[in-house]
């Protein structure tokens, strides 16, 4: 298990200076600009701010869910399918696991920082 560990942080340090590294720019880029816009519409339409209301609102989590995978869906799967292109390239072999948590890391987690933070901002001003 430990092997499995080291490997995997290997790989995830390769990936910076790595072939392909400016997806690790962009996609967080384009993923922002989705949560911008969706951020913008939630504060026009009075709504919480998106990850707090996936914690806290279970009534409407599964909508809430739906429109955030509609705006983020494309860059996360584009994510995967970049990372599994990397993984073929630099390693002659795919490791699923790691394209996942990749594509989780440059998709996912921008676009809940980001929603939640716009929808506030822009209620503010």
């Amino acid at each position: 298990m430990e092997d499995f560990w080291v490997r995997f942080a290997d790989h995830m340090l390769d990936r910076v200076s790595g072939p392909m590294h400016f997806r690790l720019l962009m996609q967080p880029v384009m993923a922002t600009v989705f949560a911008v816009i969706a951020g913008r519409a939630d504060a026009k339409a009075g709504k919480t701010p998106y990850f707090w209301g996936l914690l806290s609102d279970p009534a409407h989590r599964r909508d809430m869910l739906k429109d955030g995978w509609k705006d983020v869906g494309k860059v996360f799967t584009l994510a995967i399918l970049l990372d599994v292109v990397y993984q073929f390239i630099v390693a002659r072999f795919v490791y699923p696991l790691e394209a996942i948590v990749v594509a989780f890391l440059l998709a996912i987690v921008p676009y809940l920082l980001v929603r939640g933070m716009v929808t506030r901002v822009t209620r503010r001003f």
